[in-house]
């Protein structure tokens, strides 16, 4: 699972390029499947990516068309999609999202996620041990009817206000 340090991150969007022409061989913010949001008024980059969350909402496409791997990343089988984007909508967070007619959601790149060794900051990292995923639960009632662009920035404003409050509480402690 990728882990994301948003304290980390500096928004440089490197992370962004790298997964682009890996899956693609070509370079640009749509075609990524990790995606940056700069939420401006907080002061926060926040990388936003697929968390293979617990209750796995993508799966439930109607065609059976996604599946979670042995290493626990998301994988659409090409054959049976359908491209109806049941998954685009069930998916809290925007991370996955149909572009050029594909699904476009972290495979993980086979094991060896590109964004990892793209990111100078270390705001990225992997643990295949970690078997504890996240609840998006919340986000999904918030989220229901929103694009995946808007999915994506309200996730960065969540992870963003906490980061903002614990920086205050570090401050306020210091003085």
């Amino acid at each position: 699972m990728l882990i994301i340090d948003s304290y980390k991150c500096s928004g440089c969007r490197r992370c962004e390029t790298h997964c682009s022409f890996f899956h693609s061989g070509k370079t640009g913010h749509l075609g990524a499947r990790i995606k940056v949001e700069k939420i401006e008024i907080l002061g926060v980059d926040v990388p936003v990516v697929c968390h293979q969350c617990r209750e796995h909402y993508c799966t439930r496409c109607p065609q059976n068309a996604i599946s979670i791997t042995d290493r626990g990343s998301i994988e659409v089988s090409p054959t049976l999609c359908d491209l109806c984007g049941a998954c685009e909508a069930l998916c809290p967070i925007g991370a996955i999202e149909i572009y050029n007619g594909i699904p476009y959601v972290c495979d993980l790149c086979g094991g060896n996620p590109r964004c990892i060794d793209a990111c100078e900051m270390g705001a990225i990292s992997l643990d295949l041990s970690i078997k504890q995923t996240v609840s998006l639960e919340d986000m999904k009632k918030k989220t229901k009817k929103m694009s995946p662009s808007q999915k994506r920035c309200a996730y960065a404003e969540k992870i963003g206000q906490k980061m903002r409050e614990t920086w205050l509480k570090d401050r306020r402690e210091s003085c």
